[in-house]
């Protein structure tokens, strides 16, 4: 990854240059990178932390970052050589990637001298946020299709780096292959594609196209039926090839269908490709397809046995952002580390304070079953009862007696050294699976899912409520 330094807000900057001038820069601060509910997201799919890391690893100002900056005349020379010498020196704890979070569960959490906690704000919030956003789509849409689905959303992308970074997202997410090319190569994913329409078009007649197409790609002919009339030439076209494919000892793979009321057509084609011998033949929809279209779709018995998915996967439709915020935990005064919180008159935007991790409860039958976010001091005996309550509904309760706990936040940086040893992709789309499938169906259905709890632990819910009362007296 290229040095990525500059990509942040400028009152980053002017904030670090501040807290020179106060004095305060090299105060040990805590933050959490954590999401917030909305309509569409109670959960979510982690990914991008690879990217962090390379974002961290690579910090530095260069000659020609300090003189850009010199330019703004906004900063003194104190400023400037601090910047020549910077390097990340702190902590950073985090869920690997494939973990399932849920809100205000901290995804990372940032231990690290305020000057230095306070620059990497803005770019730990564009990678995480746009990573994770497009994970939990694909997760959504490959846990509806069942079949195979191929990410095709590069030129719907917002940008390359979107294209690029989205493609890598989407394999965390379920998806088994993408049409981009350049993520394939980075990343060392499968790559997939056939034909368009302009293939088709770019020949006298239909069939003249098709047999080109089986021609050069005997093993691997796949057909686009749609660019004239799907059953009325299309596939009766396509059946014409297959069977001088077959003649000549290749097996035909599949046609895809890119318009048109799939329901409808999919059902018709499967039952002419099956009349003809091609039972073995596979269909391919693609065409503005999400997980409720694939959800309505199934419940039409639509004939479907593969996905390509464009523009609402890459863009994480119908959400804009996943909405990823990067907030004070604590800071040290006069050498003793205080716990913070931000208080707000809504209570979603009112933060956990202190240093946390987040514990995953496990039932009996090894099942995620609650999530505990509690002070990183604080312990946990699993052969004792343990209860949690509702942090807002507190007389909602649920105590386990037969269960085991797991600590989600692992940490990736320990004094500014790396301590984590990123995985291959093959190895985080394996533990993104294990994760999903540690939790019921009930929890991740699309339509009233089962409310998931998440509770604060009896160390956090006091302290939080102390500083509330402590706010409530000094304001």
């Amino acid at each position: 990854m290229r040095n990525l330094t500059l990509l942040t807000d400028l009152y980053e900057l002017t904030m670090m240059n501040g807290y020179l001038d106060c004095d305060m820069a090299d105060r040990e601060a805590v933050f959490d990178l954590f999401f917030r509910k909305t309509e569409q997201l109670d959960l979510a799919l982690v990914a991008g932390l690879e990217q962090a890391i390379e974002y961290i690893d690579n910090l530095s100002f260069d000659s020609d970052d300090i003189n850009y900056l010199k330019s703004l005349n906004l900063f003194g020379e104190k400023f400037f050589e601090r910047l020549k010498k910077f390097k990340f020196s702190g902590d950073i704890y985090g869920m690997k990637e494939g973990e399932i979070a849920f809100p205000n569960e901290p995804i990372l959490t940032i231990k690290a001298p305020l000057f230095e906690a306070q620059l990497i704000e803005t770019a730990l919030l564009n990678i995480i946020n746009h990573q994770t956003l497009i994970a939990t789509k694909t997760m959504k849409i490959t846990q509806e299709s069942e079949g195979a689905v191929a990410e095709f959303g590069l030129r719907r992308a917002q940008g390359p780096d979107a294209g690029i970074y989205g493609s890598r997202a989407s394999i965390i997410g379920g998806c088994t292959s993408t049409s981009n090319v350049m993520a394939g190569k980075l990343f060392g994913v499968p790559v997939s594609g056939t034909h368009a329409h302009s293939w088709v078009m770019s020949f006298s007649s239909e069939l003249e196209a098709f047999r080109a197409y089986a021609s050069i790609y005997p093993q691997k002919c796949l057909l686009l039926v749609d660019t004239y009339d799907t059953l009325k030439s299309g596939i009766p076209n396509a059946i014409t090839v297959f069977k001088e494919l077959r003649a000549k000892g290749f097996e035909p793979i599949g046609i895809r269908i890119d318009s048109g009321d799939l329901a409808y057509l999919t059902k018709e084609s499967r039952k002419m490709l099956d009349s003809e011998g091609f039972k073995g033949v596979k269909i391919f929809a693609s065409g503005d397809i999400d997980e409720d279209i694939i959800n309505s779709l199934k419940g039409q018995q639509a004939k479907i046995d593969s996905w390509g998915i464009g523009t609402k996967l890459i863009t994480g439709y119908p959400m804009s952002a996943l909405g990823g915020v990067y907030k004070m935990a604590g800071i040290e005064e006069n050498k003793v580390f205080e716990p913070k919180m931000k208080i707000s008159d809504t209570d979603a935007k009112i933060t956990n304070p202190g240093f946390k991790s987040v514990y995953r409860i496990y039932d009996e039958d090894g099942m995620a079953a609650a999530d505990l976010i509690a002070l990183r001091d604080e312990k946990f005996d699993t052969k004792s009862p343990l209860t949690i309550f509702h942090p807002v509904e507190t007389w909602k309760k649920k105590t386990f007696t037969k269960y085991s706990m797991r600590d989600l936040t692992i940490p990736i940086y320990l004094s500014g050294e790396k301590v984590y040893k990123i995985p291959p992709l093959s190895d985080t789309v394996m533990y993104a699976k294990k994760c999903r499938d540690e939790f019921w169906e009930e929890y991740r259905r699309l339509v009233n899912p089962h409310v998931y709890k998440v509770d604060l632990s009896d160390g956090l819910y006091d302290l939080k409520k102390q500083l509330l009362y402590q706010a409530r007296l000094n304001n």
